[in-house]
């Protein structure tokens, strides 16, 4: 089990397959050619890292046509997630909140919470916007 965990923990190593799974994750199945322009990457790129992402799980396809829309396996990703809070030690214990560890152990411990405060902020305003394309869409 743990080989398979380091195989994961390798695919993740790569920012564009983090960036092509957000991309899915917030937009929804797309072929390879849209990803591209999104990301600025080549199309061959997008595949390969598609290949590698598809091998591990991640992500999945099902042809249309001549289409081929990538998305992700949500279970996939819910047990991705599961994995990294059972090593993570930023004190959320995986719920994603408030990171009291980090705060104990930092000299200005106002200044970490204001930074908290502004991700949670930044994240509120993703939320909201896609609350809000969500809601045009019905």
């Amino acid at each position: 089990m743990e080989k398979k965990q380091a195989e994961l923990f390798k695919v993740l190593g790569v920012e564009s397959r983090i960036k092509i799974l957000e991309l899915l994750k917030h937009k929804g199945p797309l072929g390879a050619n849209e990803m591209s322009e999104k990301l600025g990457i080549t199309p061959s790129a997008v595949s390969q890292h598609l290949k590698i992402l598809k091998h591990a799980g991640l992500v999945r396809n099902e042809r249309k046509g001549y289409w081929i829309p990538y998305k992700i396996d949500p279970a996939a990703l819910e047990k991705c997630g599961e994995l990294i809070s059972t090593i993570c030690n930023c004190g959320c214990k995986g719920t994603g909140q408030f990171r009291e560890a980090e705060v104990n152990t930092a000299e200005d411990k106002v200044a970490v919470l204001r930074k908290y405060e502004q991700e949670l902020q930044e994240e509120m305003k993703t939320v909201q916007a896609r609350i809000e394309e969500l809601g045009k869409e019905v």
